[in-house]
């Protein structure tokens, strides 16, 4: 019997956290005042039972329900497009985004853009940009994450790639926050190994990065650090078995506290890893991975002596140099690749990815200011494996 409690949470959204918590669905769905809710997911998860059940609880109560699915890896502007399409032609009136973060971006996407009149890119992260929309075209949202990395579902944003520059961009409204979450670590038994760990390295990724960047937010730095030692505790053991139900709940907490961490910042990892993705379509929990640890040595002169508090968290002796030995001890158990050319990326693009990265706008939260100098110095030490 797992010892995994079953609580409900009210930060930063309405979260309903617990192992066959599934179930709710209908009553989260009927909750925010849908009827005839449309089920945004990926190809991948649309045929498999866990979908065609919640449809099937959904129609029990009552509720009409479809379900969208042609979203890829990374979630394109066509994608998003077809959603919204999808979502007019079937009178729905809000949205169930499902799976990982592809599924859950979209699906907030879709919710978002089903009531506007600009294109999307009108709505990027930039200033106020936001403020453009029109709030009451905003559909209500319930996210059901199943896989445990981003954190979309406790997320303000989607990030989808323009596919006419090849640049991935951060669609913001505050309105984009789902209503209801809910958190079912029985829904992620099923995930493949390489999915399991790439969205463990991810919400690792985002409490690192979110503890790193040196804007003042005691709050999200504080769940950050939880976040990472629950990262280092529990993904080794999911890795190692992937039936361990409270090891899969302790990551779902991590990606979420990940999510909410990061509006702290994040940095090189991601700013480096969006072009990546976007331009060789890998997995971007596992591209974050691979950069994580030529990202750190780059930031050592501006974090080395607040990584000695994080080693002492953690339970890590040698300060900021054992934190760096962690990090490259659990990504080889885990089997990421030390080197870019892991993930089938060469240095053919180096020039372009480095001009792609220093104006993603995550790389502002980067500790040590990021150049077009020191973007190519971290993608050359990842292309080498020089740590």
């Amino acid at each position: 019997m797992s010892s995994l409690p079953s609580v409900n949470w009210s930060y930063p959204t309405s979260v309903r956290f617990g192992a066959g918590r599934i179930k709710e669905l209908p009553d989260a769905v009927k909750a925010t005042g849908m009827a005839n809710p449309l089920l945004v997911t990926d190809p991948g998860l649309a045929g498999l039972p866990m979908v065609a059940e919640a449809i099937a609880s959904l129609e029990a109560a009552g509720l009409k329900a479809a379900v969208f699915s042609d979203v890829k890896p990374n979630p394109v502007d066509s994608n998003i497009a077809a959603g919204v399409a999808a979502y007019k032609a079937g009178g729905h009136d809000g949205v169930i985004a499902f799976g990982g973060g592809s599924g859950l971006d979209a699906g907030k996407l879709i919710a978002f853009m089903s009531g506007q009149t600009r294109p999307i890119w009108d709505f990027e992260d930039i200033g106020d940009w936001w403020t453009r929309a029109d709030p009451a075209g905003i559909a209500p949202i319930v996210a059901v994450p199943t896989t445990a990395g981003t954190g979309s579902e406790v997320g303000r944003a989607g990030v989808v790639t323009n596919e006419e520059t090849h640049t991935k961009k951060v669609i913001f409204h505050p309105k984009m926050l789902p209503a209801i979450v809910i958190c079912d670590p029985e829904l992620t038994v099923g995930m493949p190994r390489f999915i399991t760990v790439g969205t463990g390295m991810d919400a690792l990724a985002h409490c690192l990065e979110a503890y790193s960047a040196p804007m003042y937010h005691p709050m999200s730095e504080g769940i950050a650090l939880e976040g990472m030692r629950l990262v280092f505790e529990n993904l080794p053991k999911v890795a190692a078995d992937a039936s361990d139900l409270e090891a899969r709940g302790h990551l779902m907490s991590a990606a979420a506290m990940g999510a909410v961490a990061f509006q702290k910042g994040l940095g090189a990892i991601h700013s480096l890893s969006h072009p990546v993705g976007a331009l060789y379509d890998t997995h971007h929990g596992m591209t974050n991975a691979v950069f994580m640890p030529y990202v750190l040595q780059f930031n050592k002169p501006a974090i080395e002596q607040k990584f000695e508090r994080l080693a002492g968290f953690l339970g890590i002796a040698g300060g900021y140099q054992g934190v760096l030995d962690a990090i490259l001890k659990l990504r080889e158990d885990l089997g990421v690749p030390h080197t870019l050319a892991g993930l089938n990326v060469d240095d053919s693009k180096r020039d372009l990815i480095a001009e792609m990265a220093i104006v993603d706008p995550t790389a502002g939260g980067n500790p040590v200011p990021l150049t077009k100098e020191g973007a190519l110095e971290i993608f050359d030490k990842a292309q080498q494996g020089t740590v």
